[in-house]
């Protein structure tokens, strides 16, 4: 089983140095612009390799910002809004503010052409 922090252990340092990453922060704008919906981790392909994206969801997922929930084959990635709303109360709405201002996976890929 995934290990995830609890709430008490989320720390602002942490989640800042991990949000300072241009595809985490994609990640988290994608993950925005869905809502509430989790993600499985194959949706953010255009993102890059699978094995980038594991260690970018790796370092999401120790700092207390997303939940990696194994769901059979996939793994499911959501936005851990609650916890981080609790712990630093609008931090994670001015970061979505940002994050979800980058243009979505299949115009990064338009761009870079």
């Amino acid at each position: 089983m995934l290990q995830h922090p609890t709430v008490d252990q989320i720390s602002l340092p942490h989640v800042l140095a991990v949000l300072g990453d241009q595809t985490r922060l994609a990640i988290l704008g994608d993950l925005a612009r869905r809502g509430d919906e989790p993600l499985a981790c194959a949706e953010f392909k255009l993102l890059g390799s699978k094995s980038n994206l594991s260690y970018h969801f790796a370092k999401l997922r120790e700092a207390g910002v997303i939940r990696v929930e194994p769901c059979g084959t996939k793994r499911l990635i959501s936005l851990r809004r609650d916890d981080l709303n609790a712990r630093f109360p609008g931090l994670l709405d001015s970061i979505l503010a940002t994050a979800i201002t980058l243009p979505p996976p299949e115009k990064r890929i338009e761009q870079a052409v």
